[in-house]
């Protein structure tokens, strides 16, 4: 059985919107898994939400999943100066727009960046076991 110091280097480190206010501080936590779950979980039920999670060993990569009501978008930052995003599920159509919040603002994507809001959010689960952003599906580089 492992330590709880081996446990607890394996939690995400993690920020996320506040849910009682708009405004998004980047205030990292290091904490088990539940809790940025429940954190996603009182974003969901407020209808939107931004929220950036990491490794505890290293600041890159980070995945980043921004949403609103049914509609998300990930964004992958493998180091200071590169961005990406995860190209959508076919949830809307390519020529569609969604708003969705980007750190404390609103920003425009097309549907060919949208997925749905859960399907993000199990690959940001996804991305928790392994840290390897590759996987999660196709990337196109900002």
């Amino acid at each position: 059985m492992a330590s709880i110091f081996e446990r607890i280097s394996l939690w995400p480190v993690w920020a996320a919107t506040a849910p009682e206010s708009e405004p998004f501080h980047l205030v990292e936590r290091h904490s088990e898994l539940k809790d940025l779950a429940d954190r996603f979980s009182k974003l969901r039920s407020r209808g939107q939400g931004h929220v950036e999670v990491r490794s505890p060993d290293a600041d890159f990569p980070t995945i980043a999943l921004s949403f609103r009501d049914d509609h998300a978008v990930v964004h992958l930052m493998n180091d200071p100066e590169r961005m990406s995003l995860l190209v959508g599920d076919g949830t809307m159509p390519p020529e569609a727009e969604v708003e969705v919040p980007i750190l404390d603002e609103l920003a425009v994507f097309t549907g060919d960046f949208v997925l749905d809001t859960d399907r993000a959010w199990q690959l940001v689960l996804d991305f928790t076991q392994t840290w390897a952003a590759g996987p999660l599906g196709e990337w196109w580089e900002l």
